[in-house]
């Protein structure tokens, strides 16, 4: 069985790398059929820290299929993506394309693969925000309308694909990827020195992550957070990696000088690569974020959790009780965190199913469809 997995964006990596082990277990147990993986990747996120330290840190095989798509308009990634993939297919005549999560690159190449008639199988499928106006929420749905194998992570998911007519027989709910890599990565990550690198303390500041257009496209919203992370830094040190796109909204609104970088307790660096950020993550008194990936990682480390965002993507995390909603809105963001400081999540159960073994399920489910 010829499977292709395509990752493009920084969010992919951590979902393609435990799929990868789970074919390379099956395939050293003899099981039946013999995996033949191919990683393609797409080249949405192109620079080091986005892109090629992920594998070092994960490790990933290199990609046997490079696309180089680079930036661009949703659009012109989505349309780059397709063209350069739908020739990949025809090389290769794969058995099944398999994509994860919600980025452009996860709808451009179902689209192709769809159009040749390959079946597809969607990796965190289900996931409903009702936003439209994201463009990750178009990415996912217009995904699982056409794909052959929707796996889950929780009964959300499962109820938003039948509440949308997906037949229950295309529904497997297996658990989360991303918790496979952050079980996997846990004990290195713990050995990594950026700590002292950042001269931080132990539960002695908040973790910061933007990225959404919700929250830096806007001029006058992205100004009211650099302000609220200026006041949220006279009670507590803010760490901020800066996504590159956060950067050049930044640069390109021309309010560098409204958040305080210049001050010890602001401590704005570049992104970092996986182990490091985990490392972060883990030993931050809490975590402030617009990130998916961040919401599920906070759940299992069990690090309090603010989502800027105005509608829950991650409705489990909620229900666990390490996440909850704030919104852009600077006096609301400080509030919350001042009451967050104060909370513990310690000893929050993890959901269902998030146990390390979801990338095993998956593999088990395609060979014995």
């Amino acid at each position: 069985m010829k499977i292709i997995l395509v990752a493009g964006a920084r969010p992919n990596f951590m979902k393609v790398a435990p799929i990868l082990k789970a074919i390379r277990s099956h395939n050293s147990a003899k099981r039946s059929p013999r995996i033949k993986p191919l990683l393609v990747h797409t080249g949405q996120h192109y620079d080091y820290e986005m892109s090629a330290v992920f594998f070092e840190d994960l490790d990933l095989p290199q990609p046997d299929i490079y696309l180089g798509v680079g930036s661009g308009s949703h659009a012109e990634q989505t349309g780059r993506v397709m063209i350069e993939f739908e020739k990949v297919l025809l090389k290769e005549k794969p058995d099944l394309v398999m994509v994860v999560g919600d980025v452009n690159s996860t709808l451009a190449a179902a689209l192709a693969a769809s159009k040749l008639h390959i079946p597809i199988a969607h990796v965190e499928a289900g996931i409903r925000s009702g936003d439209t106006a994201m463009p990750e929420e178009v990415n996912r749905l217009l995904t699982d309308h056409i794909s052959d194998y929707l796996f889950t992570t929780s009964h959300y998911d499962d109820e938003n694909l039948r509440k949308e007519g997906i037949p229950s027989g295309k529904i497997f709910r297996v658990g989360n990827v991303m918790v496979d890599s952050l079980l996997e990565s846990r004990y290195k990550a713990e050995k990594r020195e950026i700590l002292s690198k950042l001269g931080l303390k132990k539960k002695d500041y908040a973790l910061l992550t933007l990225h959404r257009p919700s929250n830096v496209d806007n001029r006058e919203v992205l100004i009211c957070l650099l302000k609220a992370v200026n006041e949220i830094s006279e009670k507590i040190t803010v760490v901020f990696p800066a996504h590159p796109r956060t950067q050049k909204m930044i640069k390109d609104h021309n309010i560098a000088g409204y958040i305080n970088s210049s001050s010890a307790s602001v401590k704005v660096i570049d992104p970092l690569g996986y182990l490091d950020f985990i490392n972060l993550e883990m030993n931050a008194r809490l975590v402030i974020t617009d990130s998916g990936g961040v919401q599920v990682e906070t759940t299992i480390l069990e690090v309090p959790c603010l989502t800027l965002l105005d509608v829950p993507v991650w409705k489990i995390t909620h229900d666990q009780g390490t996440n909850r909603l704030v919104t852009n809105k600077g006096n609301h963001l400080k509030s919350e965190v001042m009451e967050c400081i104060k909370q513990s999540t310690r000893g929050i159960k993890s959901p269902e199913l998030w146990d390390g073994k979801t990338g095993a399920r998956i593999i088990k489910v395609l060979c014995s469809g």
